[in-house]
Order: structure tokens, then sequence, then C-alpha cells
């Protein structure tokens, strides 16, 4: 076989790379040698990734001309046409050849399916997938334990030991662990899942979404109580008004996003195997999966899909079919990291083409994206693509069969004679792949329509959309002055000298309507199989009314879910508790006359491993050896992470030389917590203040001699130096991407930057 695949000869085209595509390529896609050294270039990544699925065919027919498959399936990834997921492109052809993002387990009510579980869940990230999981079979909190004659703790003390097994295998992996806990609506113990991120200290690794049914919602529109049932016993043991719990969802979406919602009843009238109940998704929400299946998912781009504003019908056409073909023989090839997921996975052998470029395709057209237009024709464009998605897999059906549990299926009862797929189409979300198609992300809005990219010697690059600026150069209006101020406002709305039809058709997130956000997502969920991967993006001044709005549009109009992110949000400090609103005590700071700096101090910088990297926290000390100043510097994090470390080295600085205690800032800063820690157990880092406060706490618990200059690096923890030595985990901080410094975007559930291609979920 391997001679068969390596005489394959390729059609000669060259991808064209972006300058964004390109760093995001290197960083993490294109192979690499034991000594990290890139050994091969994008175009032999894509003929890795078609040679490797091309070898499914062989399954079903030994005299399949694979150089023709092969062919196939290079020329749509070379040209941008299509991509799939991103484990696909990195590991197929590799040693570890595991094709699948995301996978959904099962949880049961019993402690050893819980740990066995538990297991699963490490293995899958271990293979650099996500997992999704219901909590909603485990008895409520107080119920009874007959084997030990005990209570139990409830679903939300278990989801903390998955997040703890995702903390400690995130550190030492190469990709970052997701989960999706779900807890349906009419468990007894709902409250506290709602609850359960309220702080932001806790559940980190996970994204919360309360299963929604249609009986709970009618209890909402009648202002009426609903039952909660013990998932043991079937018994009801109380009842909610449903109006009271929908608003405290809202409530907390609007404080940080989570929990996000799932239509769960409304799920399963979409299942195309009605006898097995759906009872989560993947990570980001997009793929509802049976227990033990996974997702394999991919993209057409819509952008290369117009030529002269027009639409390329056939040649869309030809590209779905050969997609339909490339995922299906992705089922195949991949190596599954447990064996049951393999058998359950074969048995429904579901399939997800979506979409990126939308808008793109919007702009080239001339289309606002908050139009009656663009609705009508997301409408045309994805009824064709699940109708031709169809169309391909019934064909591959006659040549390969039937996925095995066909006969339990909607197909079988709606007349169909042949279906190779349970599903064929899945809008997922692309925020890394869009970046090396050099398109626009899923179905999302523009987000800016230009952004500065730091070069060397923190030099400032200014990235602008291409399709603008063709327009801009055409129409007369692009200069280089505009182009700054496009980048500093990433928006057009308020320049003047740009014609009010480009500002309509050129509209970003922050200035579309949510409920065109909605309509939009609810349009392409009427023709897509799974779900849609779509955030609802409001400025920091939305209101919780704005958020509840919203949410019950989105149920109207038959959406799957819906995620809603609020600008800022998660940076912020919730003081709402309950229905009392705390304010924080308020200090008189008195004046303060810091004693002059001598020109030689003495003192020692030491090292500390946080969310953002390593931060160097350099303390002097006075004459009577006592902290004087603190200086800090953090790693590749830039951005915000570092002006605010400087600024409170700064503060501290002011506090010591004007006399103040190191014990007391330490008592202000140590325990502050961010959504990103660092670590586990006594050594945990809490945060980057938390971080110089240890710092200050391992000086004064170690003195230096201050008759003899010492320059020093300490780390609290060698497990932890260890595992960093091995690879730097970078994650979010403050708005800032770890790996530039450059904003950071909440886009289809995860932080992406669109400056350097870093991905929070990859």
């Amino acid at each position: 076989m391997n001679e068969v695949i390596n005489s394959i000869k390729y059609v000669d085209i060259e991808p064209e790379i972006a300058a964004n595509a390109n760093i995001v390529l290197k960083k993490r896609y294109l192979k690499k040698d034991e000594k990290g050294n890139i050994i091969e270039t994008p175009k032999e990544m894509f003929q890795r990734v078609a040679s490797n699925i091309a070898q499914a065919e062989l399954i079903y027919n030994k005299n399949t001309n694979i150089e023709v498959i092969a062919n196939s399936f290079f020329e749509i990834m070379a040209t941008f046409k299509f991509l799939p997921n991103s484990p696909t492109l990195m590991n197929a052809g590799k040693e570890l050849q595991q094709l699948s993002a995301c996978f959904v387990l099962p949880i049961e009510d019993s402690l050893d399916k819980i740990f066995e579980a538990v297991k699963y869940t490490a293995l899958i990230h271990k293979s650099g997938g996500g997992t999704g999981f219901s909590f909603s079979r485990l008895r409520p909190k107080e119920d009874v334990v007959k084997s030990t004659k005990g209570v139990s703790s409830g679903p939300v003390s278990f989801m903390t030991v998955f997040d703890s097994a995702t903390e400690t295998i995130k550190q030492g992996g190469t990709r970052r662990g997701a989960n999706m806990g779900i807890l349906r609506v009419d468990h007894p113990d709902i409250m506290e899942f709602v609850h359960a991120k309220k702080d932001h200290n806790k559940l980190n690794n996970f994204n919360l979404s309360v299963a929604i049914t249609d009986k709970f919602m009618e209890a909402y529109f009648n202002n009426k109580t609903y039952e909660l049932i013990n998932p043991r016993t079937k018994q009801i043991t109380g009842t909610l008004n449903a109006k009271d719990v929908f608003n405290e969802m809202v409530k907390l979406a609007w404080e940080g996003g989570d929990p996000g919602v799932i239509f769960i009843d409304k799920i399963n009238q979409k299942n195309p195997t009605p006898e097995f109940e759906i009872e989560s998704t993947n990570p980001c929400g997009e793929q509802p999966l049976l227990p033990y299946e996974s997702c394999n998912l991919g993209s057409l781009n819509l952008k290369k899909f117009i030529k002269d504003k027009k639409i390329l019908w056939d040649d869309l056409k030809n590209t779905i079919n050969i997609a339909v073909r490339f995922l299906d023989n992705v089922i195949d090839m991949n190596r599954y990291p447990i064996d049951i997921i393999d058998k359950v996975t074969k048995e429904n052998r579901k399939i997800g083409l979506g979409v990126m470029g939308w808008a793109d395709m919007l702009a080239l057209l001339e289309i606002p994206y908050n139009s009656e237009e663009a609705i009508s024709l997301a409408e045309k464009i994805m009824s064709f693509i699940q109708n031709e998605s169809k169309v391909a897999s019934s064909k591959l059906a006659e040549e390969r069969g039937n996925f095995p549990n066909f006969d339990k299926s909607i197909y079988k009862l709606q007349g169909y004679k042949n279906m190779r797929n349970a599903t064929t189409t899945t809008i997922a979300p692309t925020g890394t792949i869009s970046i090396i198609a050099n398109c626009s992300s899923g179905i999302e809005p523009y987000f800016a329509l230009a952004f500065y990219r730091n070069v060397l010697d923190n030099d400032k690059l200014v990235e602008i959309n291409e399709i603008f600026k063709g327009v801009a150069e055409k129409e007369g209006f692009y200069d280089n002055n505009f182009l700054e101020e496009v980048a500093t406002k990433g928006s057009i709305a308020h320049i003047k000298n740009i014609p009010d039809k480009w500002k309509r058709i050129f509209i970003v997130s922050h200035e579309i309507k949510p409920d065109w956000h909605v309509k939009m997502q609810a349009t392409f969920q009427k023709y897509t199989d799974n779900a849609v991967s779509k955030t609802v993006n409001f400025p920091n001044s939305a209101t919780i009314e704005d958020i509840r709005k919203v949410y019950l549009l989105s149920y109207k109009l038959e959406c799957k879910g819906i995620t809603i992110y609020r600008d800022g949000s998660r940076s912020e400090q919730v003081i709402n508790i309950g229905t009392d609103i705390k304010t924080r005590e308020t200090v008189e700071i008195p004046t303060f006359k810091p004693k002059p700096r001598p020109k030689v101090l003495v003192g020692r910088t030491i090292e500390m491993v946080t969310g953002c990297g390593k931060l160097y926290v350099t303390i002097n000390l006075d004459e009577t050896g006592k902290p004087f100043e603190v200086f800090t510097s953090i790693g590749k994090a830039g951005g915000c992470a570092q002006s605010q470390c400087e600024a409170i080295g700064r503060l501290i600085s002011i506090i010591l030389r004007s006399g103040g205690q190191p014990e007391t800032v330490i008592k202000q800063l140590k325990g502050i917590s961010c959504h990103m820690k660092y670590g586990f157990g006594p050594h945990q880092v809490l945060s980057c203040a938390d971080a110089v406060a240890k710092a200050i706490e391992i000086t004064i618990s170690e003195p230096v001699d201050i008759k003899t200059p010492v320059k020093s690096t300490v780390t609290i923890d060698k497990l932890i130096d260890e595992i960093e030595e091995k690879k730097e985990d970078k994650k979010v901080h403050n708005g800032a991407c770890p790996e530039c410094g450059a904003p950071i975007t909440y886009i289809e559930g995860c932080d992406v930057c669109f400056s350097c291609g870093y991905s929070h979920c990859n």
C-alpha cells in the first residue's frame, strides 16, 4: 500500500498562503522532526493528508485508482475550496492518526462508571480531543447511596473531578483540553449547576449549558412551576418557578457567558436515529452526539465560489461531492483513542460538512449581513449544500453500503433506499482553518476590517481585509491615513468620505443588532442536520433584558442552542449576589511620600510560572534588607498582561518606599484569581497578582545578604518547572494574545487571535 501511495503524482498547484496562514501553519500544522525543525511545506501537508485519506478507498475496492481520488482531495484543499478540521490536517499520515476534534462520553450513576469516564477523558485529551458530557443521570446531592449508607455529593462535585483531570493532562500535553458540561433543567441540582461558574474560579476547563425542555419553556411562558425529577428514582422531588430559573440563567450569562443553553427536545426531534437518545454535545455545542460518538467535520469556503458577482453552483456541487467522500474516508482512517468510540462512530458514520467565508461571500455579492437579502441567500446556499450532500452520501452508500443503523433511522421511515451517513451537515467553528484559508470565520460577520500585527522590534504592521481593500482602492477612498484609522477603530461606521453603501456592506459584528445574528443562525439551522456554531456578540453596555430577548428568539426560531458573549464580561468582577448589591469597601488612602531611590540596590529575581507564561519578579532591598521596590517582566504575553504586571510593580514600589509593610501587600494580592490558573496543589498560581505576592513572600522568608549582590532565579515548584521546560503552556489572559500581545476576539465559543492565528481551543 505504501508503494502505491508514494508513487502518486499530484497536479501542480501551489497553495497561495497568506501571511497569517503561514504563521499558523508553521506553529501548529506542518510536520516537524524530533528537534522541532519544519520538514514539510503547505503543499506537502495537503499531499500528506490527501494520500492518507485516499487509502480508505482500498477497503472497498482494491482496484480503485488511488491517484485520481488523492488528487481530487488535494485540489479542493490546495485551492482552499474545502478544509477538514484541524486534527485531520495535523495528524493524517503521522504517527498519532487521531483525526477527530470532539467526543461525547456518557456519565452513568455509579462510582465505577464515573471514574471509567474520567480515564476515557484523559485518553481523549492526551490524543488532542475535547469531550462533552451530560451529568443528568447522576443522582442529586444528598440522595442516598445504598452501598455505603451515605449520601451523594451530586453532579457538580463530580464535574470538578473531570476538571482536575483535564487540568493535569493539559499541563503536559500539546493541545488544551476542553469540555462541555450539560445538566437537564429538571434535575434537582439545576440551580447549583447554574451557579457553578459564578465566581469564575471553578470549572475553568468547562463550557456549561443547561438542557432546556419544551415542557420547561411552556411553564416559562405561562409563569408556572415545573417539576424536578430524581434521575435515580424517577420521582418528583420538588418544583421551581420556570421564569425564576430562566431569568437567573440569563443574568449569569450576561455576567460571564455561562451557562449557555441547548434545546434538548428540539435536538432529539431531529435525531436521525431516534431509538438512541442524544443527551450532550461537543465542547463548542455545534455537534450533538450519542454517547461514545466522535465528530468528523470539514468546511466549504464560500468565498471561493464567487466569480464576477455570480455563484458558481456547479463548482460548489462538485466540491460537495468530493468533500463528502473525503469525510467518509476519514471515519475509516481515524485511529480512535478508545475501541467503543470506534464501534459507535462507525455504526452511524456521522459527518458534518459546513461553511466558512460567509461574510466574504456577502461582501463580494454586495449584500449587507443584516438584511433580508442575506437571509434569503443563506437559505438558498445551505439548502443546496444539504440536498447535494445527501445525494452524495446516497451515491456513496450504493458503492459501500448504508450506515449500520440505517434500518433504525429516519431515512428508512422516509423511504430512502441508501444513505451512507446518518448526518451530513454541521456549521462548526472555523477560527484556525479560516485563517489558513484566508477567509471569514464560519457564518459570522466580520469582527474587524483591519488590525495591527506585531512584527520585529515592536513595530506594528496593519493587516486589512483584502475584499474591503479592493473596494477602497477601486472607489478611491484608500490611503495610509485611512488604513491607520480603520485599524484603530476596526470599523468604518464613523469614518468620513466612505459612501453609506459600503458602510452597510462592510458592517462589523458589534454594529449588527442581536436579532439579525439569531435570524442568521436559525436560517442555517433550518438546513443543517446537526447544529450551528454562532456567537451573538453584545457590546459591554448590553442589558440583561437584551440577553433574555435573544434566548427567547432563538427558541422561537427553532435553533438547537444559543451562545452569547457580552464584550468584557469575563474580565469584570461580578458584584451582584442574588438580588442584593454588594459594594466594595472604601478605604481612604493617605498621601504618600516615597523615600528617594539609592543609585545601587541589592535584590533577587524570582521566576514564577503563571497562566501567561513565565513571570520574572525582581525585588530590590533597602539597607536593612527589607523589600524596597518591585519590577516585573512577563515572557511573551505582552499587551494587557505585561502592562498590568508593570502597574502592580509600580504601585507596590510606591507603598514599600513610603513605609508600607510587605506583609500588607502580600495579604492584598495573594489569592486573587483569574480565569486561567497554573499548576495544581499548594503551589498553584492563581493569577499574575498572586504570583507577585508569592514572590515577595519567598523574599521575606529567605533573606538576602545585602552586603553581597545576588542575582538568583527561584522556582516555587520543581515539578511545574520540569513541565514548563518541556512546553510552555500559553493561555489567554486579560484580553491579550499570549503569543503576540494583539487583542483577542471571542468567536464561535473560543478565544482567537487574528494577528498570529493563536486559538485558545487548539
